[in-house]
């Protein structure tokens, strides 16, 4: 697959997404969600399916030879993807508890994958109908009202701006706020839901996201390549790029930087010791 392919991709990518958030809306809009309990007793709703439904009928008439890999897709075994060249990585609905909390704070999140890396993805917020995308060669955006603008990281000011999980990762996020804070100065926290976290680091409204708890591949893929087009990095916490397409789907904790690799290194010690 060409740059030039990926570009071309784009648009339509943005589309399958709105009209997948549109699904969505209309669950949201309900008084009964549609909530169930799958199997690893994480929630699920009626909007999850329907997101899904259209997201894997869409992708595969606008790509037939690429395999899709949704949350809701049932495990695909491993020894039936690991060789795939490229596919489709989906969470229809990443965010489902903030869903159920009408929060507002929930996406739909598309990602191609090549290899072991997100050269290509979306983030579509239904609640504000602002999308998030950009790939490998293609550049970053954000999208709203038929408006796109170039987004981009930012050189990393003080104060340095963490933005966190609103549940998760908490003793270990405050000890790395604290190291920050000691070693180059004030930090200010902003607490976000689901994938957007990634996307503040992208349009450079934040400087670090560090997710010491646990996620899985399709939370973050698609938002992954965003910031990548962006400017910025995601890296595990030996500073080593966050790999897709693994056996194991969880991922190991991570951090979002909108800047080089080189200006964090010295969070080492507080994340590793």
């Amino acid at each position: 697959m060409e740059m030039t392919d990926l570009n071309a991709l784009l648009g339509p990518l943005g589309e399958i997404a709105r009209a997948a958030g549109q699904a969505i809306l209309e669950v949201y809009e309900r008084d009964d969600l549609g909530v169930e309990t799958k199997d690893d007793k994480s929630p699920i709703t009626e909007a999850d399916l329907a997101a899904h439904k259209i997201i894997e009928t869409r992708l595969q008439a606008l790509t037939p030879d690429i395999p899709v890999f949704s949350e809701e897709s049932g495990g695909i075994a491993y020894a039936d993807r690991k060789d795939w060249p490229r596919f489709w990585l989906v969470d229809p609905l990443d965010g489902t508890k903030e869903f159920i909390k009408r929060n507002g704070e929930f996406t739909v999140n598309i990602a191609l994958v090549e290899g072991d890396t997100p050269v290509l993805g979306v983030v579509h917020v239904p609640v504000t109908a602002v999308t998030y995308m950009g790939g490998k060669g293609v550049g970053a955006f954000k999208e709203h009202n038929g408006e796109r603008q170039a987004i981009e990281c930012r050189a990393r000011t003080t104060p340095v701006v963490m933005v966190a999980s609103r549940s998760h990762g908490g003793e270990a996020v405050e000890k790395l706020e604290a190291f920050i804070r000691e070693e180059i100065g004030e930090v200010e926290r902003a607490s976000m839901g689901s994938s957007l976290k990634l996307c503040l680091v992208a349009e450079g409204s934040a400087d670090i996201y560090p997710r010491l708890a646990p996620t899985s591949e399709w939370d973050t893929a698609a938002a992954h390549a965003v910031v990548a087009a962006a400017g910025g990095v995601v890296v595990n916490t030996d500073f080593a790029p966050l790999q897709y397409n693994k056996e194991d789907i969880l991922n190991p904790f991570f951090l979002v930087l909108g800047q080089s690799i080189e200006q964090w290194r010295f969070i080492a010690p507080a994340l590793n010791g």
